[in-house]
């Protein structure tokens, strides 16, 4: 008898699960809204199967639901089972069946609503580079012994990972600038620039903040914890010049980053002929930094 599966996968591109004649696979992406509406729907059900208990292997599953961007439904015939578990490894897709339970792409049991029962050999999917990336920052922070949870979970693999272009993330850099800048000018008691000024010293800037930025702008007598939480913004502006190529290292997070140098880069690129020229690192370097400072935070 046919089986009814739902399949999830985190990857960025459908991998189509090509065992099937393609008309007997029903498939939605992100595009799609009524998909966000179902996994929210569906990570509830995760938080709530079975006895509710918070585990490891329930939260890396409500994790692996939340970063969701393909969902496929079909049907398989006992004969294809092996041919579903290699499609589901590659496509890091957790099954969904019609006992209500969650299986991993081996078939093991996640999640149940008591039956059938969990299966403690049974492991949310990673991408391989994931698990690999993170295997190496485990082995090198404990050969410096510095002792991290070794439960913290991956960040996202390179065929799940979304990132923006160079011009977005150039926009966002320069606008991490302005928001930092403003608030150590109020800081030191001075009047600071009008939104309107810094937006033609840094074209396109306005665009780029955040709702929080936008109101802390329009804040004319911030307290003193706003500025102290918005003065923090100088160390994600180095992090995102060095994603830019416009500083050679990314420092352990044991000091300060240059605040003057930082300041004086964001000037250097805040016109478009300097804009253009610049490139984001190779996605593998930026996700070994992100996952090395996910560990050491």
């Amino acid at each position: 008898m046919p089986l009814l599966v739902n399949a999830y996968s985190t990857l960025r591109e459908a991998l189509w699960p090509d065992f099937l004649p393609h008309a007997a696979v029903q498939h939605r992406d992100h595009a799609d809204p009524e998909l966000a509406n179902h996994l929210h729907g569906f990570v509830g059900y995760v938080n709530q199967a079975g006895d509710g208990q918070m585990t490891q292997a329930r939260y890396h599953l409500m994790r692996h639901v939340q970063r969701v961007r393909q969902h496929f439904s079909f049907e398989v015939d006992d004969s294809a089972f092996g041919d579903l578990a290699q499609w589901a490894e590659q496509a890091n897709a957790v099954c969904f069946l019609a006992d209500g339970s969650v299986r991993d792409p081996q078939g093991r049991v996640l999640i149940s609503q008591s039956e059938p029962a969990l299966d403690d050999q049974a492991q949310v999917p990673y991408p391989p580079d994931a698990l690999e990336r993170r295997a190496h920052h485990l082995a090198q922070l404990s050969a410096q012994v510095i002792r991290v949870p070794p439960s913290l979970p991956p960040v996202a693999g390179e065929g799940e990972a979304r990132v923006r272009d160079a011009a977005a993330v150039t926009q966002r850099m320069l606008a991490l600038f302005a928001v930092a800048l403003r608030a150590e000018i109020l800081a030191a008691g001075d009047a600071p620039p009008a939104l309107d000024e810094v937006e033609a010293r840094l074209p396109g800037v306005t665009a780029a903040l955040s709702p929080q930025e936008r109101a802390f702008f329009a804040e004319a007598h911030p307290e003193d914890q706003m500025l102290a939480n918005f003065g923090w913004r100088y160390e994600s502006l180095a992090v995102l010049q060095w994603a830019l190529g416009l500083a050679d290292t990314l420092p352990q997070p044991t000091a300060l980053c240059d605040v003057p140098l930082a300041a004086q880069t964001a000037l250097d690129h805040a016109q478009a002929p300097a804009r253009m020229a610049l490139t984001l690192r190779p996605l593998p370097e930026l996700l070994d930094a992100l996952d090395l400072h996910l560990r050491l935070h």
